[in-house]
């Protein structure tokens, strides 16, 4: 009997120190025991982390940038600023159309830069993925739990991910320090809008009104995902609006001006209502202008002073 349990007990103990051989090996776990996220390391500062997503049915990306004395100060946290993408793009559109990388350097701050799916709206789709859950709990969770991320945020984002930053710092007040959108989709009901919506899903080869519906027979749920008809929840908040006339006053580049015109009036909706409601905004709409990061990139600098007294960094 003392041979076999001494057998058994020796068969346990290597077993047990070959799973911990290789959660060291391959970082499976964090010290308590949970899972921790598949990372790429892409440079001193940037990597790519792969989070498992009940919300999504399946692991999804966000491309993070780390301050630069983040392995040197073990104790410290930080804020995040999260930057989303837009349609037709990916979480790699910061680090591959700007320079957020050496623009953050020397800033202690977090940049979050979390999957929307192919067409980025990050919404709570009809019967299908949660990506406002995945950007807004799944993702925070981890950056709070593996990464040292503080309370505070700040979101910004282009075209559909100027839509996301809008409606997540309406649909859930106080979550962000500020929120910014360059050229976003911030009256999804505005004449003409629910038809590119549409257009964008169609594009991806996704189910006809698999986003939230028919815009009419499921107005209310349009509505309840909408900035302009959830703008109350942005009051004290502070924002930045930018938008161009596209097609007029522009250099005929006529797609992307085509597409910034057709925007034009569901911003000007969006800011309309928050200034019925009197809730402040740095509103920038200037003449001609395409949808593209050509201006996307002057418009994050300009508003970079009010994300960086949102989040307690340098500007």
């Amino acid at each position: 009997m003392s041979d076999r349990t001494t057998g058994v007990s020796r068969r346990a103990v290597t077993q047990a120190a070959t799973a911990a051989a290789l959660a060291v090996l391959f970082g499976a776990t964090t010290a308590t025991g949970r899972a921790r996220a598949a990372t790429t390391r892409l440079g001193p500062r940037t990597l790519d982390v792969s989070v498992a997503s009940a919300a999504l049915g399946r692991s999804a990306p966000v491309r993070l940038v780390l301050p630069t004395g983040f392995d040197s100060q073990p104790a410290r946290t930080y804020p995040v600023l999260y930057l989303l993408h837009g349609a037709h793009d990916d979480y790699t559109s910061w680090t591959r159309e700007t320079d957020i990388e050496a623009f953050t350097a020397g800033r202690d701050l977090i940049v979050a830069m979390p999957d929307a799916g192919p067409t980025g709206i990050p919404t709570a789709w009809r019967g299908g993925p949660d990506y406002e859950t995945f950007q807004l709990k799944e993702v925070p969770a981890l950056l709070a739990r593996d990464y040292r991320a503080s309370g505070v945020r700040a979101v910004a984002g282009v075209s559909t991910g100027g839509y996301g930053a809008m409606a997540h710092a309406a649909r859930h007040p106080g979550m962000f320090a500020a929120a910014a959108s360059y050229s976003g989709i911030l009256d999804t009901t505005a004449p003409g809008v629910p038809s590119i919506l549409d257009a964008i899903v169609a594009r991806e080869n996704l189910p006809p009104l698999s986003l939230w519906g028919n815009p009419v027979l499921n107005l209310l749920t349009w509505r309840d995902f909408n900035p302009r008809n959830r703008a109350e929840g942005l009051r004290g908040t502070p924002l930045y609006v930018s938008s161009g006339s596209g097609v007029a006053g522009g250099s005929g580049d006529w797609f992307p001006e085509a597409l910034e015109s057709a925007l034009w009036p569901s911003a000007h909706f969006f800011t309309d209502a928050l200034a019925l409601l009197r809730i402040p905004a740095t509103v920038h709409y200037y003449a001609g202008g395409g949808h593209s990061w050509t201006y996307w990139k002057r418009e994050f600098t300009a508003s970079w002073p009010m994300l960086a007294r949102a989040l307690g960094v340098p500007e």
